[in-house]
């Protein structure tokens, strides 16, 4: 998987997105933070990319860490410079949003997911979501909904 082209917002990269996330969570909330990379990691996001289908935030110690997303091994790397593909990473939030999100987690059903990682200003960045989950029928009306957009702009494309 290679990065995509650059971003709508200036001077931004996606590296990655959560697609899934969208489709099984209601997204109540977004914030931005930092990432603690290795510098073989940063080197395989440029060239490899990575999955945060499967990730989360866990709150730790008054610290968020973001857990089970998968950065693969940068191939030129040598065998003692390579790191753990699904290692825990700290994010870099403010005490204040922190704290913000710390009370809000507390709520049954809520999580913080990684929507989506990109580079600003040659960082790495992660777009992390507070969602509260989606039950089925919420996912057939949004397939319902989409489906009938799409519709109404093939009508239009056609007159």
């Amino acid at each position: 998987m290679t990065a995509a082209p650059h971003d709508s917002r200036a001077g931004t990269k996606t590296i990655a997105s959560n697609r899934k996330a969208f489709h099984d969570f209601h997204i109540i909330d977004t914030i931005e933070a930092g990432v603690v990379l290795s510098g073989t990691e940063v080197k395989s996001l440029r060239a490899n990319g990575c999955s945060l289908v499967d990730g989360f935030v866990r709150l730790r110690g008054g610290e968020a860490w973001l857990v089970n997303v998968q950065i693969p091994p940068y191939q030129q790397g040598t065998f003692f410079s390579q790191h753990d593909p699904r290692r825990d990473r700290k994010l870099l939030l403010h005490t204040r949003e922190l704290n913000r999100f710390t009370g809000t987690l507390q709520e049954k059903g809520l999580t913080l997911l990684p929507l989506r990682m990109y580079f600003r200003r040659n960082r790495v960045k992660v777009e992390l979501g507070l969602a509260r989950g989606k039950k089925l029928y919420d996912k057939r009306e949004a397939i319902k909904a989409r489906e009938v957009r799409r519709e109404l702009e093939r009508a239009a494309r056609r007159r």
